[in-house]
């Protein structure tokens, strides 16, 4: 772990606590090695019979640092071999045999959304908002949302999601069904650790079972294969270089010069 993210295991319950909220609580390689051996480590350790994730500060997590971003698409060799073997978040996600609570207040962006897709109870702010701006940086979708969101909520609204950046707010994630239920943001972490034990209290080869029989592992990691090479290869393309341009100089991109 590191300071950026916080593990700590009491009842059963192994809580992550996301704790970069000086930066948006921004994603980075090192955080998300530490909420992926985390993960990992719930599956192995048979005295944890749950995962809570929630986050510190005033959002749950603006997505990825844009700066190991743009550090990529400029060619900065450390930023390239960084992100060889994939994003070990995604990959524990995958595999993940422990249940998963998630606890979210604030923006969560991008990734801080598509996690949430394999979470096994999901419990957010009422004001809480959701956007997955991939398109607007010229990326694609990963952590197989791809497939899973639209399967969740449907192909219209997910593609209206990923290509239209459009924001869900608490409620609306309640209700379309990303999330098991909206609260005030003051009673959000008491309701997702209320409901962290109570799954930790269950017969534990039968919860890990049920959970198992619920998810296709080798579909979710196929599909992850499928869009991490596209995701990689647009991270290096023309079009995300004008599209972190432009969030940087915080104008519209013009991708019609792309490629001219």
């Amino acid at each position: 772990m590191t300071d950026h993210i916080l593990s700590e295991v009491e009842g059963g319950v192994l809580t992550l606590t996301i704790n970069r909220p000086d930066k948006k609580n921004a994603l980075t390689r090192a955080m998300y090695q530490g909420l992926g051996d985390g993960i990992d480590r719930a599956s192995e350790d048979p005295s944890i019979r749950c995962v809570l994730i929630q986050a510190n500060g005033d959002i749950f997590t603006a997505g990825n640092d844009l700066g190991d971003f743009a550090a990529v698409n400029a060619g900065d060799p450390q930023a390239n071999n960084a992100r060889e073997g994939g994003n070990p978040l995604l990959a524990a996600l995958a595999r993940a045999k422990t249940p998963i609570v998630a606890a979210v207040h604030g923006r969560a962006v991008g990734v801080g959304v598509t996690m949430l897709l394999h979470c096994d109870l999901v419990y957010v702010a009422e004001d809480a908002l959701l956007t997955t701006p991939f398109v607007n940086l010229a990326l694609v979708p990963e952590a197989a949302s791809s497939m899973l969101l639209p399967q969740r909520i449907g192909h219209a609204r997910a593609f209206s999601m990923f290509v239209l950046n459009e924001a869900v707010d608490g409620k609306t994630a309640a209700s379309w069904g990303i999330a098991n239920a909206a609260v005030p943001a003051a009673e959000l972490r008491a309701k997702a650790r209320a409901a962290a034990e109570a799954v930790a209290a269950r017969a534990p080869t039968a919860v890990k079972a049920t959970k198992g029989l619920m998810r296709s592992p080798a579909a979710i990691s196929a599909k992850m294969e499928e869009e991490g090479k596209i995701f990689a290869a647009q991270l290096r393309s023309a079009e995300t270089k004008e599209a972190l341009a432009a969030f940087a100089e915080k104008r519209a991109p013009d991708f019609s010069k792309v490629g001219a």
